[in-house]
């Protein structure tokens, strides 16, 4: 286990008021169409032409996910985790209207001070994902951020591929991140490992008004695979959207209908994140950019610790050689389990 990471969580059953839930329903159908989440594209210098979570996607591809029953091809792969997502709430932002209590609700604000034991919690972000059936998501770590580094600017690999490592605690923003769900899918269980990679498996059915509050930057974690037993996967391309229009959704490449889901049939979940700071010295330092990194000084520190752990030699490899050697060598993921169904 790595001693600077959050490993503590919660879990909330029954989360919110049940009108309060089911009313999350409808503001998922009320927002209208959902896009998919695509690779954010590929990076440019370090890392040049490596997908940015080059770190996850290897990982499923080599293990299987976490059952080891994904070994297709890399069509069928990039279908099965190029789920659909939405934001509904950013900074000040309000894209879903009627999400506005949920994002300052305030369990989650007192569960994000317990967990990481900071007094300042600002809530950052709230975005749905949904998955269509035999859609899943890779085992892996959120995309941390640190002062002078975040993932607009920065390859989202690096970010984690810093935290993994450990050198760069002090200028790290810790996040919470909350995920609820609000009805009863077939499959498409929560999967996480609170005790750490090497450490047994934490699986959460998905359940109506059910939550889990927990550092997804440090915690492994992904979603199983939701039961496709009725149809083929049918191939989904950037570009595509998905439509609410009562209680099927269709999804559409244009005025191209690609397939027809019941509500029942897909994963809902909404995902709430929030700063943590110990005091307004540290948010007070983030919000005016002082005491930052640079990815100079970055790449210089993890190139020492590389060769003072016998990595690589006085020449820097190239960039793309570099990306690989950093993430097989700071980011360990959990062994896949077999699924022998």
């Amino acid at each position: 286990m790595h001693p600077h990471f959050h490993y503590a969580y919660e879990s909330f059953s029954p989360f919110l008021d049940e009108a309060d839930a089911r009313r999350m329903v409808g503001i998922c159908a009320d927002f209208g169409s959902y896009g998919m989440y695509s690779e954010e594209g590929l990076n440019d210098g370090i890392g040049e032409g490596l997908p940015q979570r080059f770190d996850a996607a290897f990982n499923f591809v080599a293990s299987g996910g976490r059952l080891g029953r994904s070994r297709e091809d890399l069509h069928t792969l990039a279908t099965r985790t190029n789920y659909f997502r939405e934001t509904y709430a950013y900074g000040e932002e309000i894209h879903a209207p009627g999400i506005e209590t949920f994002y300052r609700n305030q369990a989650l604000i007192e569960a994000a001070r317990a967990i990481f034991d900071r007094a300042i919690v600002e809530p950052a972000i709230v975005f749905a994902n949904i998955l269509v059936p035999g859609q899943e998501l890779a085992i892996h770590t959120d995309v941390p951020e640190f002062r002078g580094l975040n993932r607009k600017k920065h390859p989202q690999w690096l970010l984690v591929v810093m935290h993994h490592s450990g050198l760069f605690d002090d200028w790290r923003i810790p996040i919470a991140t909350a995920v609820s769900w609000y009805h009863d899918a077939r499959g498409g269980a929560f999967a996480f490992y609170p005790g750490g990679a090497k450490a047994p498996v934490r699986v959460h059915e998905v359940a109506f008004n059910t939550a889990v509050i927990l550092d997804t930057d440090s915690v492994f974690h992904g979603v199983d695979r939701v039961d496709q037993s009725e149809r083929a996967m049918p191939v989904f391309e950037p570009g595509m959207r998905l439509y609410a229009n009562d209680r099927r959704w269709t999804v559409k490449q244009g005025d191209q209908t690609i397939s027809e889901y019941a509500w029942e049939e897909m994963r809902f979940s909404v995902s709430w994140k929030a700063y943590c700071f110990a005091d307004e010295g540290e948010r007070k330092a983030w919000r005016e950019g002082s005491q930052d990194l640079s990815l100079d000084h970055v790449l210089d520190t993890l190139c020492d610790d590389l060769r003072a752990r016998g990595r690589i030699d006085t020449t820097r490899p190239a960039n793309r050689e570099l990306a690989k050697i950093l993430v097989d060598e700071y980011v360990g993921f959990p062994a896949s389990v077999p699924d022998h169904r």
